[in-house]
């Protein structure tokens, strides 16, 4: 009887190892299926940006067993929108939001495990000033380059600004004999006979106070007048025959002299010459202007008596 517990014994028990082998190698299977290893995540955000522009960071993350990813963040910014199924972090910060955003931390699980990026900081500068840009004024002109001593000089230039800014002019070797408005760009004065010559290099500027503008130099010549021709002139000798009778008819023993009359209309001949001597018969008028000139000749006694005038005479001077 003992003999056949112990064939039962060993029977069962090798009917328990057959059994159990299966039950082993299923539950190593199970094990070696199920390993899970945790996502990875990287990427080097931008660490400022300048307030109304964007920014932008997308970080990169991945799985082994490619298990569906979810992204969390921590002490997101106010100005910045995240994405749970890429984690991009994106925004638009307003100027009156600059500062700094400290320990921001983004992580990715798979559901079992989780992966984060090194926490950091944005530093949201202030907004740029943008700077006016400027435009230079316009100026133009072709000022004489010669004058007549003597004679007005005169020159103004024409200035434009796009920006309707303010102008000023300037002027650069003015000549001593000129005078220059800094509101208009004139340039005006006259000349003197001792002032002729050549004054150059002279350059007018505009500017509306931040650009200039110059017109090409330029130079004055100042010629001496030309000279005052001298008048024409020219001379005219009268001639006549003494009378020997009064009117009368009686015979005229007393006379003493001769005037004659100088004029340049004939109405008008009030340029008297009188000489003395009844013997004289002719005269000359020397130096006279060019024109027309009228003459006539009466005699005159010791009793101061004058006889009428002759016919008038004329003459032209060229």
């Amino acid at each position: 009887m003992k003999f056949k517990r112990a064939i039962l014994f060993t029977t069962l028990t090798t009917l328990l190892a057959a059994a159990a082998a299966p039950a082993e190698a299923a539950y190593r299977w199970r094990r070696t299926k199920t390993t899970n290893t945790a996502p990875v995540i990287s990427g080097t955000p931008a660490t400022s940006v300048q307030a109304t522009a964007a920014y932008s960071f997308t970080p990169t993350a991945s799985d082994a067993q490619n298990n569906t990813l979810r992204f969390y963040i921590s002490n997101k910014p106010a100005w910045a929108s995240f994405s749970s199924s890429t984690g991009r972090l994106t925004g638009t910060p307003a100027s009156t939001q600059a500062g700094t955003y400290s320990n921001i931390a983004i992580r990715v699980t798979d559901g079992y495990l989780t992966a984060a990026l090194p926490s950091f900081s944005v530093t949201v500068t202030a907004a740029a000033t943008a700077t006016p840009v400027n435009t230079a004024p316009i100026i133009t002109g072709a000022p004489p380059t010669s004058v007549t001593a003597g004679s007005a000089y005169a020159f103004a230039p024409k200035a434009s600004d796009a920006d309707n800014n303010m102008l000023a002019f300037s002027v650069s070797n003015k000549p001593a004999w000129a005078v220059f408005s800094t509101a208009s760009g004139a340039l005006t004065g006259t000349p003197t006979s001792t002032q002729a010559g050549t004054y150059s290099g002279i350059a007018i500027s505009v500017s509306d106070g931040t650009a200039a503008a110059t017109l090409p130099s330029f130079g004055i010549t100042v010629t001496a007048p030309a000279p005052t021709p001298a008048p024409a002139t020219g001379n005219a000798t009268l001639s006549w025959s003494p009378p020997s009778q009064n009117t009368d008819g009686s015979a005229l023993t007393n006379l003493t002299g001769f005037k004659v009359h100088h004029g340049t209309s004939a109405g008008s001949l009030n340029d008297v010459v009188q000489i003395q001597g009844a013997a004289s018969t002719t005269y000359t008028f020397s130096q006279l202007a060019s024109g027309t000139h009228y003459f006539a000749v009466s005699a005159y006694t010791s009793s101061g008596v004058e006889s009428a005038l002759s016919p008038v005479g004329s003459k032209i001077i060229q």
